[in-house]
């Protein structure tokens, strides 16, 4: 499997302080930063109309511009939970957006969409809510992606309790895309970081679990050992 990678949920941090925590996180281990760059999708994970401006939603294109020059060479994880994602890929490339991840529900041409993040030099990402199967990713897809996210909360609010239901859908996706990033985001922190793992996910996104922790650092190291655990039991199995 890929690497162990740690992505610390953004939206959990002290916004009073954004780039100081950013720098933090970065210092403490952390590879990448979990970016929620907008929340419009309802209870049940489908998108509905963008229709307030960028700089209104969690974190838009003006705040991400400002986090890119804070922080050179910063790999920003963008989760799009808009409708119409197409609409935005050009706005998150200019404020140095890494990774472009849109929900599957939002688009009806996913391939056509991944093309147009590759034109603008992100890498690009392809999530599903609790309510979708993991087979809406087509193997078409999958393999024109680099990240596959399996939502284990439903889009749009933080706090929420880690669905385990969903992890079966990591499994799932490692069976067919066994060299891909397969991220979870949603409720996962020490005590649920390990059954992800054994799924098969490789990109763990954390937010109160690492921000709201006395020793960030010491967490991040801990859900990266996990994930390297489970990699290396799943290399011993004949």
């Amino acid at each position: 499997m890929p690497r162990p990678i740690i992505a610390p949920s953004v939206l959990a941090s002290d916004f009073g302080q954004l780039s100081a925590e950013c720098k933090r996180m970065i210092k403490g281990g952390a590879e990448w930063l979990h970016m929620g760059t907008a929340s419009q999708m309802t209870s049940g994970g489908r998108a509905i109309d963008y229709s307030a401006p960028p700089q209104m939603s969690w974190m838009g294109p003006p705040v991400l511009s400002c986090i890119s020059k804070a922080v050179p060479g910063i790999f920003m994880d963008c989760h799009m939970m808009v409708a119409q994602p197409e609409k935005w890929v050009n706005d998150i490339a200019d404020a140095g957006g890494s990774l472009y991840c849109f929900h599957i529900e939002a688009t009806s041409d996913a391939v056509s969409l991944i093309r147009a993040i590759h034109e603008r030099k992100m890498k690009a990402g392809v999530a599903i809510s609790p309510d979708t199967s993991s087979t809406a990713i087509t193997d078409e897809i999958g393999a024109a992606a680099d990240m596959l996210l399996v939502m284990t909360v439903y889009p749009g609010r933080g706090g929420q309790k880690f669905i385990e239901r969903c992890v079966p859908k990591v499994a799932e996706l490692r069976a067919r895309f066994p060299d891909k990033d397969i991220e979870v985001d949603g409720g996962v922190g020490p005590k649920t970081v390990g059954v992800c793992a054994k799924a098969g996910s490789n990109v763990i996104v954390a937010g109160t679990a690492v921000f709201g922790a006395p020793s960030p650092e010491d967490v991040i190291a801990e859900l990266k050992a996990s994930v390297a655990a489970a990699q290396g039991s799943k290399a011993q199995t004949p």
